[in-house]
């Protein structure tokens, strides 16, 4: 046995489904390895940040490390990008990279650099393989390390020689690891602070969602009676036309929501992770108490001191509090922001104007999916957009990059998230600049036959540094650039593709698309006039009080 073959069993017990990349020479053992496993498919990719977005929505959808592989230099660095989204979106990931023979690395040497130094600031664990015996260990760290809250990349690099080299050794069996239980001393201060408030108020976030919490949520605000609101990865956690829900929160200027934070004076944050909203946007004079319910403790920051803190396993502890928890009297203040905030959420749904307005193409989109469909969302002007704006019902339907916020997401992640949920309709949202990033994965797509329809909306500009520009300087610089004819670069992949000429032509080709066995690509013109638009409405809003 190779130490390839040892490598390939242990992502067999890993429980490994697919593994995404591209070929290299110092690679070719452990491919040669995958070629006889029987329950790994090595799908073959058109650039290796591909192979890693690909991996990212796997491992969040999933809960369970997906795994990209490249070979060395620049191989390795092109997945730096989609390895990077996975650490800080906290989307369990192990990346295998390839390596000149160890009697190289010294020296200056064809391709070589040290990749194990560059991936360490992107990553929570790395390491060289530098001896087949040490295969089942590493790889079980490895995944133990990227599964564990909160979850990550890792990275494994195997020089070409030691993957040819003769090996022993069994697979570790992966062992689940179970959160600590919250204290009851702990539980009974948090319920004590939110009897005493006068406005509390839920921030739940991705936190919840990785740790599948979610109706223990749910059971949690119906019993209190406290509003939620999500951040943008943690949308669905609620419905959206819940009671008790105030959709997202996470604009950095005052938005409906964040006059629900204006008003409290104690706010439960559960499982909220400070990278996707500032707390100093929510709690800028530090004057709010703090409740912090997650599985770690909270990290360090002035504007985030938690008054108490309760630490362990979400469920349990959502499920405790919620047994104890006495009802607070929902007030005509909170019902009334909920009222403003659908009123705005109806704003321009069924306007005719074209190009679209983009609150006319999230509507459409809506009525085009089911309650457990997935929108895959790149960045850009129109993540703002979706995050504010699309009717979420469930958890992990809506994948935001809200962490790194890494264009070029969403057509590779689309692919990711058919494979993990072959059974439901999945939709990739792409500005043209992301689209076109990793537009060359539609091959993939096609090949693969993966059905998913790619929602291109065209502005001809990088529509969301031009909505800064003209907010801070009143013009734009740097931000316009032209555009392929995008039906007919799709119909050269093999992929099917149509142009949408006025409005009501969107949520007929939506229902098409979504009807087709394999990828299809829908060119959108999209009015971000909106954008500047929402900033001035925005920029008057005034909170009731």
């Amino acid at each position: 046995m190779r130490t390839a073959d040892l490598l390939v069993k242990c992502l067999e017990r890993e429980g490994v489904r697919y593994i995404f990349g591209l070929p290299g020479e110092e690679t070719m053992e452990i491919l040669d390895a995958l070629a006889d496993s029987k329950t790994i498919r090595f799908i073959v990719t058109r650039h290796e940040q591909g192979a890693a977005f690909m991996a990212d929505a796997c491992g969040r959808l999933s809960g369970h490390a997906g795994v990209c592989l490249s070979t060395l230099g620049p191989g390795a660095t092109n997945l730096a990008t989609g390895v990077a989204d996975a650490t800080l979106d906290y989307a369990p990931l192990v990346a295998i990279t390839g390596q000149a023979e160890m009697a190289r690395t010294h020296k200056t040497s064809h391709q070589f650099i040290d990749v194990v130094e560059h991936f360490r600031p992107i990553v929570k664990w790395n390491a060289r393989i530098e001896r087949g015996s040490s295969v089942p260990e590493m790889v079980r760290k490895a995944f133990k390390v990227a599964e564990a809250e909160k979850p990550g990349a890792t990275h494994l690099e195997m020089p070409q020689d030691v993957a040819a080299e003769a090996a022993e050794g069994e697979p570790f069996d992966p062992v689940p690891v179970r959160a600590s239980e919250p204290t009851p001393e702990d539980i009974r201060r948090a319920l004590i602070l939110i009897e005493q408030a006068d406005s509390p108020i839920i921030l739940a976030g991705h936190g919840v969602v990785r740790g599948r919490a979610w109706k223990a949520l749910r059971r949690f605000a119906e019993q209190s009676r406290l509003p939620v609101a999500e951040t943008f990865m943690g949308k669905g956690l609620l419905p959206w036309d819940h009671e008790l829900s105030l959709l997202s929160i996470g604009l950095h200027s005052t938005d409906y929501v964040s006059c629900g934070f204006d008003r409290a004076d104690v706010v439960v944050a559960i499982g909220y992770d400070l990278i996707e909203y500032d707390p100093q946007f929510w709690n800028p004079d530090r004057s709010k108490q703090i409740i912090h319910i997650d599985e770690l403790p909270a990290e360090p920051d002035d504007h985030y001191r938690p008054t108490v803190e309760v630490v362990g396993d979400l469920t349990t502890t959502l499920e405790a509090m919620a047994d104890d928890v006495r009802p607070y009297p929902r007030t005509h203040y909170g019902e009334g922001l909920r009222r403003d905030i659908l009123q705005e959420l109806d704003d321009q749904a069924d306007a005719a104007d074209f190009p679209l307005k983009p609150q006319r193409i999230l509507y459409d989109l809506r009525q085009s999916l089911g309650r457990e469909d997935i929108v895959v969302c790149d960045v850009g002007a129109h993540k703002i957009w979706a995050a504010r704006f699309f009717r979420t019902y469930e958890p992990n339907t809506v994948i935001i990059s809200n962490g790194f916020a890494s264009m070029g997401l969403a057509l590779p992640g689309a692919i990711g998230a058919k494979l993990v949920h072959p059974e439901r309709k999945v939709v990739a949202l792409c500005g043209d600049g992301g689209f076109l990033m990793n537009m060359q994965e539609l091959e993939t797509a096609c090949r693969l036959g993966t059905a998913f329809v790619a929602v291109v909306l065209r502005d001809d500009c990088y529509g969301m540094i031009g909505w800064k520009q003209q907010i801070r300087y009143g013009r734009e610089m740097g931000v316009r650039f032209g555009n392929p004819n995008f039906v007919a670069l799709a119909e050269s992949f093999g992929a099917q593709a149509a142009r949408i000429g006025e409005a009501s032509e969107l949520a007929p080709a939506l229902r098409w698309g979504l009807e087709q066995d394999g990828p299809v690509v829908l060119d959108v013109p999209v009015d971000y006039a909106e954008n500047l638009r929402l900033t001035e409405r925005l920029g008057r809003l005034v909170c009731r009080r």
